[in-house]
């Protein structure tokens, strides 16, 4: 494993984790954790492909968070780091980091062959946070980050009430979350900052696969066939008894789905896939 370094729009430094060899995927890692949450989906894919993981740099260790956080700024780091990788790329996004994928094509679609998005938290008809976004941000301001966590987890996400408090009485799942969730009130400020509304993706030409899971939060599965409408060349595949975490537990079929992700390719488009 290596590590990509260069520099964003506004000189930021960027930098990727980069394993594997072959045709290239650039992958951009959910809100709520670092570049190593999707250890083990890279794993099941550096044998076919050049894996090149983007660290987001809200979620690197200490960081320093200027707010407003805004995806446009996403989007910039990930066309900076495309810009390294030889074509054709296939851009891989799982939840707010989907979002930030889809950001980055519409900035710079030559740069990428196809997109691969799992469930994409859009703010397509009604805002992401909505009203639960500015509770969360008092509670981070305060310093009550568990607050903050279980308003983004039970308000935001939507999970249920019981299940978040469960979650959060369990010291290491508590200080997983804690370790991450300024950055994560960050994030959801940069979805709701975008703005209603999605037709400005209507003539994005890049070919999209949507992955959603069918026991996945309502509101997730509906923002994702809003986009699907949209967009022009796009496919929807739905994980059978997977939510919006099949990258811990199922990996191998999220692994398995941008295989086939990458074989749907047009023939000037598709990498070669062992």
């Amino acid at each position: 494993m290596t590590e990509l370094r260069t520099h964003s729009h506004d000189g930021h430094p960027v930098t990727a984790l980069d394993t594997g060899a072959g045709p290239t995927l650039l992958v951009v890692h959910p809100g709520g954790g670092d570049v190593t949450c999707w250890d083990g989906v890279a794993r099941r894919l550096v044998d076919d492909f050049r894996v090149v993981r983007i660290r987001r740099r809200i979620y690197l260790p200490g960081a320093q968070i200027a707010l407003p956080h805004s995806m446009a700024t996403e989007a910039a780091d990930i066309v900076a780091v495309a810009a390294l990788l030889a074509a054709p790329v296939l851009l891989v996004g799982h939840s707010s980091g989907a979002v930030a994928a889809l950001e980055a094509a519409l900035l710079a679609p030559s740069a990428f062959a196809g997109l691969w998005l799992y469930e994409p938290p859009m703010p397509t008809t009604e805002p992401v946070a909505g009203e639960a976004g500015p509770r969360a941000r008092a509670a981070v301001d305060r310093g009550d980050l568990v607050e903050a966590v279980r308003i983004h987890l039970r308000d935001v996400v939507r999970m249920p009430a019981d299940l978040v408090d469960a979650m959060l009485a369990d010291p290491r799942t508590r200080e997983a979350f804690l370790v991450h969730a300024a950055a994560q009130i960050a994030d959801d400020e940069a979805l709701d900052a975008l703005g209603r509304g999605i037709g400005r993706f209507a003539g994005l030409g890049v070919p999209v696969t949507f992955v959603e899971g069918d026991l996945s939060p309502a509101h997730l599965r509906e923002r994702l066939a809003d986009l699907a409408a949209v967009l022009p060349h796009s496919r929807t595949t739905t994980l059978t008894g997977q939510g919006h975490i099949a990258h811990l537990t199922a990996p191998g079929a999220l692994a398995d789905s941008i295989r086939d992700a990458a074989r749907r390719l047009t023939p000037g488009q598709r990498p070669a896939v062992g």
